[in-house]
């Protein structure tokens, strides 16, 4: 088992489907019964290249908890477990407070290119995808003048998304495994992709090259000529298709991976008081693991959403601008018997600026062409939104004992996670003492 620093410490891995290892499992489940576990904090990553990057996270996350723990109850009996899931880092993003190594490889240089690593990270997630991978590097680098490549290069983009989830059906898994955030419209044809994977190359790329000066980053070929400004923005659609195919794979490990597991763990341990904490898309695969639970309360405790990468609705029992519909995970809360936490900050351009774009859907192209508005937001950029009641609060508030102890709660985490550059901002800047404390005061472990 990985080292991270803190004892008694295990990991759940997955696949992309959401199989557990059942080694891992069975190693988790007896642990919890011979140290007499009262609580299990379960962390979830969000985007990393591998599991040595995922441990370095936890290990940085979890160094304050022995202190922390040092003032709660003796009767508190702590473990510690890490998800390990496949995602993917683009290596250019800068992590707060990380050595560069933890992302997999040095920042990207100026100039032409997918970033070091990238390329490598993608024939990964997107197995069998090799000849689309290798001619979207060979594009990235030559960026031609040449709208007809640009337009391959973004057809290369939604063919390597597209052929991953028609792989992900063929091998089995569940028909529903790509659940969105909120219901569909009525009218939306079945397997909608969002306006990026489907409308005009060229608006697209522009869309997104506005979004890059908008964070100050300097993108591959950003201040050629007009062409060389729209490559900019081609790659950034790499970047969030490929963000796209994470995210909905967060869903699915969580539903049909992650939500079994703490099933079988509940049955073996009854007393056990898990507390469910994730980092960007892993907030999402926790969050749709309560959908894999019985009604009730069960074994979850608390849940802490660290810069949650999904819908700010995704909870709400209606939709403000469709009151017809719904977020997909409404009343779930529920299935906690404690708070959900949803913590947010202003600093984090992933989420608040390049998150929305990603998101729109086909049934709305104005909003990508023109008309804005907060209908694709995410719950890291300005938290839960259109659920009564919920606690909007500070951090320090938090922290002073003002937390509710049961219920939403929108947490404002600005006043620390606030470092970072673009193109993410903040979004990675989530190793903190304060945080660590949120968890457990999030589990009435530490007052």
């Amino acid at each position: 088992m990985a080292d991270t620093g803190v004892q008694p410490y295990w990991e759940l891995t997955f696949d992309a489907e959401g199989d557990v290892d059942p080694h891992e499992r069975e190693l988790l489940v007896q642990g919890v019964l011979e140290h007499n576990l009262t609580d299990l904090v379960v962390f979830a990553h969000g985007w990393n290249n591998d599991r040595s990057s995922a441990t370095a996270l936890y290990r940085r996350f979890y160094a304050p908890f022995p202190g922390l723990l040092a003032r709660a109850s003796r009767d508190v009996r702590f473990g510690y477990c890490g998800v390990i899931w496949p995602s993917m880092h683009f290596t250019d993003e800068p992590i707060p407070h990380f050595p560069q190594q933890a992302a997999g490889a040095p920042a990207a240089a100026a100039g032409t290119g997918l970033p070091p690593g990238t390329k490598e990270a993608l024939l990964k997630v997107f197995p069998g995808s090799r000849a689309t991978v290798n001619r979207l590097a060979e594009l990235a680098e030559e960026q031609p003048e040449d709208t007809a490549r640009l337009e391959e290069f973004v057809s290369l983009v939604r063919t390597l998304v597209s052929e991953q989830r028609r792989r992900v059906a063929v091998a089995g898994a569940v028909p529903d495994a790509f659940v969105p955030d909120l219901e569909p419209p009525a009218a939306e044809p079945p397997g909608a992709e969002p306006v990026m994977l489907t409308e005009d190359a060229e608006r697209v790329c522009a869309r997104f090259a506005d979004a890059l000066e908008r964070t100050g980053a300097r993108a591959a070929g950003m201040f050629g000529s007009a062409l060389k400004r729209l490559w900019g923005g081609a790659l950034e659609v790499l970047r969030q298709g490929s963000y796209w195919e994470m995210k909905r794979r967060a869903g699915t490990v969580g539903e049909c991976g992650l939500g079994p597991a703490l099933a079988v763990l509940a049955r073996s341990a009854p007393g056990l008081r898990v507390h469910l904490a994730g980092h960007s898309f892993g907030a999402r695969l926790v969050s749709f693991a309560l959908r894999a639970l019985p009604e009730g309360a069960g074994p979850v405790r608390s849940v802490t959403l660290l810069q949650g990468a999904f819908s700010h609705y995704v909870f709400a029992p209606r939709l403000p601008f469709d009151h017809g519909r719904a977020g997909v995970l409404h009343g779930l809360e529920r299935r906690v018997g404690g708070p959900l936490l949803c913590c947010y900050s202003r600093h984090d351009t992933a989420l608040g600026v390049f998150y929305p774009l990603a998101s729109m859907m086909v049934d709305d192209t104005a909003s990508l062409f023109g008309r804005d508005d907060d209908r694709w937001g995410a719950l890291g950029h300005d938290g839960v939104l259109s659920v009564t009641p919920v606690a909007r609060i500070a951090l320090d508030r938090a922290l002073a004992g003002a937390l509710p102890s049961h219920g939403f709660v929108s947490v404002d985490t600005s006043a620390v996670v606030s470092h970072g550059g673009p193109p993410t901002g903040a979004h990675g800047d989530i190793c903190h003492p304060e945080l660590a404390r949120l968890v457990l005061v999030a589990g009435r472990i530490v007052r």
